[in-house]
């Protein structure tokens, strides 16, 4: 082993070791009181491909109520009437199984983007990031100013201008609390019953009105008070991460072999012949982190791959003539062996296993029928004998029509020798809709050999075959 590969290691093993800073939240002091945090207001060319990120999400989030396919919503959560539409296509409880397919795909593309990818989630594409830093964070931005005057004006007297500025403040959190959290209802009712409970007195509707009132307010104080501490004491996923991360997995991390030891700027200073390294101790990393945290300590519960320190250590490299990437996307190993990112068998464990359930999930969608019919046989009845001679047993059936066009459901037995006596009118389902209904089968007294009987019936919308159910026919047995 070289001697700059010993001094790096010592160097590496000497910051393991000195991880007190891990003993307590950034935001906590030692009596533990809340510490308010004043994050500088970041720019660079990450924020700015955040911002674009964000402002694609958030156009999804406020038109996909309105956007239709075939008739149909982009996305409806309809959990009340237990309707479900994605891209166009209408599911129902029957399709539970695609749901928690597709759960499970999501937990583990989750898993595998945090073993390699670090918090990218986190960082590009949380809600809750975005409506802080990219909603919230600008308004109070704009109205109160960069974080130094943030801090002045809280520390000030409440004078008339405070008064303005906190409550035109909190006007518009509130404001904006609503708007979303209307949006979130239209993806639950529907654009159009989201309208008519907007528009008719809250009396007609009391129960969605103060569930309303409570939700905005909740959306509220989770913006304007609580902010990073979703992240570090509610959020699963981000406790969760000291479990998936390890020191092969990307993050941004701060590279000490290249940084250390940290040293003030001065102009015509050999900063090598000093023996020290890159990092100016400028702390802009530490002003503009939204958590808190200072990167420098290595890779934190509180951080959430942002980008804003690398942004901003990257526009200090830039003025002091060094290069940038000091604090950068990189495994700690990498820093550590100055190789370069390599997949581990971990990862590619997690790939496998990641395409397997896309290619289930996509095949259960490719499969999925556009009616559904559900025959049993009616609870606490046996079978009735009748007078010329039959045998007969009475079913419910339940069918539910995912298409957008209304059809006409007929039953055929696979056995010719069992007719079918629908009980009331012929079976009408409507768009998007479930039906129900009963029917005897009936079989003569000379063909029923056995107290059970399997039984095949084919289910046709419209005179297509659209399903085949089985069941059983239940009789005397043989005489």
């Amino acid at each position: 082993m070289s001697a700059d590969q010993q001094s790096i290691d010592l160097l590496y093993d000497e910051q393991e070791q000195n991880e007190t800073f891990r003993n307590q939240l950034t935001t906590v002091d030692d009596k533990g009181k809340r510490i308010w945090l004043y994050p500088k207001k970041p720019t660079g060319k990450f924020f700015k491909k955040r911002t674009l990120v964000s402002i694609a999400l958030l156009t999804f989030l406020i038109t996909g109520p309105f956007l239709k396919i075939n008739g149909e919503p982009l996305l409806l959560l309809n959990i009340f009437e237990r309707k479900f539409v994605l891209l166009g296509q209408v599911f129902w409880p029957q399709d539970f199984h695609l749901f928690a397919i597709g759960f499970i795909t999501f937990i583990v593309f989750i898993i595998l983007f945090t073993v390699v990818y670090g918090r990218v989630f986190c960082g590009w594409i949380c809600p809750q990031t975005i409506f802080m830093e990219f909603i919230f964070r600008r308004i109070e931005y704009a109205i109160e100013g960069d974080y130094t005057a943030q801090r002045k004006l809280d520390k000030a007297p409440w004078t008339g201008q405070k008064v303005f500025r906190k409550t035109a403040k909190h006007f518009l959190f509130v404001l904006v609390s609503a708007v979303i959290m209307h949006t979130f209802m239209a993806y639950l009712v529907g654009v159009e019953q989201t309208w008519q409970i907007i528009t008719s007195s809250p009396a007609d509707n009391m129960a969605g009105f103060s569930a309303m009132i409570v939700l905005t307010g909740l959306f509220y104080g989770v913006f304007s008070r609580m902010r990073e501490q979703v992240c570090t004491t509610i959020c699963p996923y981000g406790r969760l991460q000291g479990v998936l991360l390890d020191k092969n997995s990307m993050v941004v991390a701060y590279d000490h072999v290249r940084g250390e030891n940290r040293g003030k700027f001065r102009k015509k200073q050999d900063r090598k012949t000093e023996g020290l390294g890159d990092c100016i101790d400028c702390k802009q990393c530490v002003f503009v982190c939204p958590m808190g945290i200072d990167i420098r300590n290595g890779t934190q519960l509180e951080c959430t791959n942002c980008t804003a320190c690398i942004d901003a250590c990257d526009s200090i490299m830039t003025k002091v003539n060094q290069p940038t990437g000091l604090i950068r996307y990189a495994s700690e190993e990498g820093i550590r062996t100055s190789k370069p990112f390599r997949f581990t068998k971990r990862m590619i464990a997690y790939t496998v296993v990641l395409f397997l359930l896309l290619t289930l999930s996509a095949s259960q969608l490719l499969l999925r029928s556009d009616v559904e019919a559900t025959i049993l046989r009616t609870p606490g009845i046996l079978y009735q004998q009748r007078d010329d001679g039959t045998i007969s047993n009475l079913y419910n059936l339940k069918v539910v029509n995912k298409t957008n066009r209304a059809m006409l459901v007929s039953l055929v037995p696979e056995d010719e020798s069992v007719l079918i006596e629908v009980v009331g009118d012929t079976l009408r389902l409507e768009p998007n809709a479930t039906g129900d209904g009963s029917f005897f089968l009936i079989k003569h007294r000379d063909e029923v050999q056995q107290i059970s009987t399997k039984l095949s019936i084919d289910v046709y919308a419209d005179g297509k075959k659209i399903d085949r159910v089985k069941t059983r026919f239940l009789g005397p047995g043989k005489k």
